[in-house]
C-alpha cells in the first residue's frame, strides 16, 4: 500500500499548508524520517560505550541534541498543519509522546529520566508501514487475548490451591501459599527448570505428583499459550484480508469512475458526430 495512503489524515488542504502537508506525507520525507530515527537509536546505543564516550563523546551528544531538535521540528509543523485533525491519527499523538518525553529534565533527581531517551527509538513503529500493521494486528487481538488471559488465570488459580493443599507442608518455599504455588506454577508452564529443579524434588517426597505437573504442562504450555498464537496469526490475517478488500473497492471505485467518464466522452463525441453530419446536410441542400 503506498506510503501517502497510509499516512493520510486529512484532505489536502489550500495554499502553503497543503504543500507543506504535502511534503510530510511523502514517501521521501518519511524514508528520511526513519533513516534519522535508526540513526538516532544508533548514537544512543553508543552513548553507554564508554569507550566511544572517550572517544568522540561531544560529536554524539551534539547529534543527539541536532537529531531531536529534527524531531520537534516534524512535531510542531504536523501541529501548525493539520492543528484540530492531528489527534485523528492515533501514530502522530504516539509521536508526540515519544518525542515529548526525551524533552523532559534529565538533570539533579530527575537524571533517571535521560534514559528514556531511548524511547525515541519507538518511533521505528510509526515510520515504518510494516510494523504499523503488526501493531495494529495486535491492538486488534487484544480481546481475545483478554478472554485467554482470564483462562489462564482461572487454571492457574485452581492448580495453585491444589497445590498448596498438597505440597505446602512438605515443600513450603515453592508450595506454601496460593501466591507462591502460583509463581511456582509460572515457573513450570515456562518450562524453566520444572524437572530437575522442581518436580523431580517433589515427586521424591510425591511420588505421584507427575499425575498433577504433566496435565498442568499440557493444559497451559501447550494449550493454552497456542491459543495466544493462533488469535494474533488470526487478527493478521484479518488484517490483511480488510486491507486487500478496501484496494479492491478503491480500484472498482477509480475504474468505475474511468468507465463513467469513457461513457461521457464517447456519448459527447456522438453528439458532435451528429452535429457535425447534421451541419453537412445542411451544406449539402444549399448546395442543390
Amino acid at each position: 500500500m503506498p506510503e501517502e495512503k497510509l499516512r493520510r489524515i486529512a484532505p489536502r488542504q489550500a495554499g502553503w499548508r497543503g504543500r507543506v502537508q504535502d511534503v510530510l506525507e511523502s514517501a521521501g520525507f518519511q524514508q528520511t524520517i526513519t533513516g534519522l530515527i535508526v540513526l538516532n537509536a544508533v548514537t544512543l546505543g553508543l552513548e553507554t560505550s564508554p569507550a566511544a564516550m572517550e572517544t568522540a563523546g561531544p560529536v554524539l551528544l551534539g547529534l543527539d541534541r541536532a537529531l531531536l531538535s529534527v524531531f520537534v521540528a516534524e512535531i510542531v509543523t504536523k501541529l501548525v498543519v493539520y492543528r484540530t485533525r492531528f489527534h485523528r491519527d492515533a501514530w502522530n499523538v504516539f509521536d508526540l509522546v515519544v518525542v515529548g518525553l526525551a524533552l523532559l529534565p534529565t538533570t539533579g533527581g530527575l537524571s533517571v529520566l535521560r534514559g528514556l531517551r531511548v524511547l525515541r527509538t519507538l518511533r521505528l513503529i510509526s515510520a515504518v508501514p510494516s510494523m504499523r500493521r503488526v501493531v495494529g494486528a495486535l491492538l486488534h487481538a487484544v480481546p481475545g487475548m483478554g478472554s485467554i488471559v482470564a483462562l489462564l488465570g482461572v487454571i492457574f488459580y485452581v492448580f495453585s490451591v491444589m497445590a498448596t493443599k498438597l505440597f505446602g507442608a512438605t515443600f513450603p518455599e515453592w508450595f506454601g501459599s496460593v501466591g507462591s504455588s502460583a509463581y511456582t506454577l509460572f515457573q513450570i508452564m515456562t518450562l524453566e527448570s520444572w524437572s530437575m529443579g522442581i518436580v523431580r524434588p517433589v515427586m521424591t517426597a510425591h511420588p505421584f505428583a507427575w499425575a498433577f505437573f504433566v496435565p498442568f504442562i499440557v493444559i497451559t504450555a501447550f494449550m493454552a499459550l497456542n491459543l495466544f498464537i493462533g488469535i494474533i496469526v488470526d487478527a493478521m490475517q484479518s488484517q490483511h484480508e480488510a486491507e486487500q478488500r478496501s484496494e479492491r473497492e478503491a480500484q472498482e471505485a477509480a475504474d468505475k469512475k474511468g468507465a463513467d467518464d469513457r461513457a461521457t466522452i464517447l456519448e459527447e463525441l456522438s453528439a458532435l458526430r451528429r452535429e457535425v453530419a447534421a451541419l453537412n446536410a445542411r451544406a449539402e441542400e444549399n448546395r442543390v
